[in-house]
């Protein structure tokens, strides 16, 4: 394994095992406008459990500079335990594992184009729906 590859390795496993600090972030929840969904409803869209909102398909993204913060504070799930759940879901329901982006704009972009889109970021976002601060 390449230096570059065994660093990048080992601070995600450090980071998954909680042995390295994160500072903790505002976590704000998005979604496409025509979304029709509540702060409530955010824990059982990104644990697959509603999938579908006044005739819409809901589209989760996962944001993966803040997913350690939004598992913490929305989901209240480690990410192993994340990670294991929408393994068995896609394989068990064919539930469809929500795409991971790599930052803020990228979840912004994917959320202001994508019909029935929700996701999270770090920051307000202006042309979205905001569903909840964290």
């Amino acid at each position: 394994m390449k230096r570059k590859q065994f660093v990048k390795a080992a601070l995600l496993t450090a980071l998954a095992s909680g042995a390295v600090h994160v500072p903790a972030r505002d976590v704000y929840v998005i979604a496409n406008p025509g979304l029709t969904a509540t702060e409530t409803d955010v824990k059982e869209i990104f644990t697959g459990e509603k999938q579908i909102s006044s005739g819409v398909k809901i589209r989760p993204a996962d944001n993966s500079a803040l997913q350690l913060e939004f598992l913490s504070k929305v989901i209240h799930m480690e990410s192993a335990k994340y990670n294991a759940m929408w393994t068995k879901k896609s394989f068990r329901d064919g539930v469809a594992v929500p795409p991971i982006k790599g930052s803020d704009a990228e979840v912004e972009a994917y959320v202001k184009s994508t019909p029935g889109a929700i996701g999270y970021v770090s920051s307000p976002v202006d042309g979205v729906k905001l569903l909840g601060k964290f």
